[in-house]
């Protein structure tokens, strides 16, 4: 059944404002921003009436692409771009350089081997100097930072024994193999986090 209903998410709606505060002060250069995992598209739309000197190219699942269709035909953006479906573990990539990358609630999803998959390709298309955003709760030292963390945590494994929250130090082991290097660890609303790698 075809709907033309935008899909919603109302975590997307909470964190939005909080992300742009940490995306301004890293995408600070013109240039194509690749979003990995763009889901509802609400993100997508949001950054990039924010952020004019960015081109935002949304990219997801085959079958998320309708909804981020949605969201772009009623912003009618001039600096977003039409969502392209990535499946990170298949090569090449839709799109081949970028000055930056940004994903959110991604890792915890992914197979472990999905995660490799995608630091491997954000690796190969990532310009020198452009930086890597990952928002999401993460592990520290294989510990959870919350009660809470740890309750979506189990909930995770029990929707799928290959999800779960990321340790910090294995996402950093992943960057450093793949070149690039840790910049900031922004602290986020509700125990999550943003993290920044920049290839050097």
């Amino acid at each position: 059944m075809v709907t033309n209903t935008k899909p919603y998410s109302e975590a997307c709606e909470q964190n939005k404002a909080p992300i742009l505060a940490v995306l301004r002060e890293v995408f600070t250069h013109p240039g194509l921003i690749l979003e990995i995992g763009a889901g509802t598209g609400q993100h997508a739309v949001h950054f990039t009436r924010h952020l004019p000197h960015l081109l935002w190219q949304p990219t997801d699942l085959a079958e998320n692409l309708s909804g981020i269709q949605l969201w772009s035909a009623e912003a009618k953006l001039p600096n977003l771009r039409q969502p392209l479906e990535l499946e990170v573990c298949r090569q090449p990539w839709p799109v081949t350089k970028a000055v930056g990358v940004f994903s959110a609630n991604t890792a915890h999803i992914m197979a472990w081997p999905v995660v490799e998959c995608l630091f491997r390709g954000i690796g190969l298309v990532l310009e020198s100097g452009g930086a890597f955003c990952l928002y999401g709760p993460f592990n520290y030292g294989g510990h959870y930072i919350s009660a809470g963390n740890a309750e979506f945590d189990l909930w995770l494994r029990s929707w799928s024994p290959e999800s779960g929250l990321r340790d910090f130090d294995d996402l950093d082991r992943l960057a450093a193999d793949n070149g690039l290097r840790l910049q900031c660890d922004y602290p986020m609303p509700v125990n999550n986090r943003t993290l920044v790698w920049v290839r050097d």
